[in-house]
């Protein structure tokens, strides 16, 4: 496998755009689109928040019957959530106009939204950029960049990530784009994310992989223990390399490992940009009985405040990240954990079996000073592991949510 450079367009046959529509923001990129004329297999993962926006239930209805599809189109500032029948309507002219500029069906364009919950959508904004969209296809790799801006919202970053590898002879490739910033909690994060594939799969085998890579990866990371009503992560495979991806086959791993790489990059880059972040907080649960219990264990400590407050002010108070696991849920011994610090080229155990090192304070403090900070928790009592993704919480968070809709 290797990582190579680009997003959605980077697998073969794939294209995208974006716009400026003048949904809600003025003189940016509002809507994006993201096409493939030879029609797609697609599955995807949805938000497990009951309070569902209108593009999820339009999406949640077409993967689950299995129809191919052309098309995602994708609007930023507004998130038709809360909307009632007419942000159903809205939602469905947003698919047909983009339908009518394509010749394609209405319900093989595929719906997703962001940005304030409760506003309607304005039509004639989204008919414009619709218009607008198809004149600005291409499956250049700007395009692509631009798509994935376009789909912003407090992000500051596009996030965007592909790779590809070879099957005799054959490169198959997969590409993705996200968004998301804010309203970010384990279990489907607040998220808009497309990837696209030229490997051809079936419905079925894809859905599964999909699933399983959301679980690693999207759902493994936080922000701020909000679970958005829109969340949404299609996967759309067209089959142009030719290569079929079947199960017991190389290629079938292969893909799996690029599926997974590029959504767990994606799911880093989201949790790295949460709003108003200045640090990505990773942490590595190991020596648990269950993969399952890791998962438990690490997404409690990245979900901790007390944790994120104390990364951001680079103070090594260790005893937060004892405390958020043992709220956890899960059971251990309190008494056999090993806690390390690592950031950069450096490492530094705080606690071992249960108790402070006579680590110094200073070289803490700098190791918490660093872009990226590691914590390994290692629990003593088995071989499984999991790994999750936040990032520290600042004084602008609150600037930034205090003020949202304005």
């Amino acid at each position: 496998m290797k990582q190579i450079e680009g997003g959605v367009t980077a697998a073969k046959g794939f294209e995208a755009a974006a716009a400026t529509a003048g949904i809600k923001y003025q003189g940016r990129a509002d809507m994006a689109l993201v096409y493939t004329k030879t029609p797609a297999v697609c599955a995807g993962t949805f938000t497990t928040n009951v309070v569902k926006a209108a593009p999820v239930l339009w999406d949640k209805e077409i993967v689950a019957k299995g129809d191919l599809v052309h098309a995602v189109v994708l609007n930023s500032g507004i998130a038709n959530a809360c909307t009632g029948e007419e942000g159903k309507r809205l939602n469905v002219a947003m698919a047909a106009a983009v339908a009518d500029q394509l010749q394609v069906e209405k319900e093989e364009v595929l719906t997703a939204s962001t940005g304030v919950i409760g506003m309607q959508l304005p039509l004639e904004p989204l008919q414009k950029g619709a218009a607008l969209l198809k004149e600005e296809l291409s499956g250049s790799r700007a395009a692509a960049a631009a798509a994935a801006k376009a789909i912003m919202t407090t992000d500051t970053v596009p996030k965007e990530a592909a790779v590809s590898f070879d099957v005799d002879g054959v490169m198959v490739t997969v590409g993705g784009m996200s968004k998301g910033s804010g309203m970010i909690h384990p279990n489907m994060a607040t998220m808009l994310s497309v990837t696209t594939t030229d490997a051809a799969i079936s419905k079925e085998d894809l859905q599964e992989l999909v699933s399983e890579a959301v679980s690693d990866s999207f759902n493994m990371i936080s922000v701020d223990r909000d679970t958005s009503t829109n969340d949404t992560y299609l996967v759309l495979a067209n089959g142009e390399s030719g290569v079929m991806v079947k199960k017991g086959t190389k290629a079938y791993e292969d893909f799996r490992a690029a599926l997974f790489y590029v959504s767990t990059e994606l799911a880093k880059k989201m949790a790295a940009d949460g709003e108003g972040a200045t640090k990505l907080l990773e942490v590595k649960v190991t020596g648990c009985e269950t993969e399952e219990k890791a998962k438990i264990l690490s997404k409690s400590v990245i979900t901790s405040n007390l944790v994120k407050t104390a990364v951001y002010g680079s103070d090594a108070n260790w005893g937060r990240i004892l405390c958020a696991l043992g709220y956890s849920g899960a059971e251990f011994d309190p008494e056999a954990i090993d806690l390390t610090l690592e950031a950069g080229d450096s490492s530094l155990v705080l606690v071992k079996d249960g108790v402070a090192t006579d680590y110094r304070e200073e070289t803490a403090t700098e190791l918490l000073s660093k872009e990226k900070v590691t914590v390994i928790c290692d629990m003593k009592e088995g071989n499984c592991a999991a790994t999750a993704w936040g990032c520290d919480l600042t004084y602008d968070y609150v600037k930034i949510n205090g003020d949202y809709r304005s």
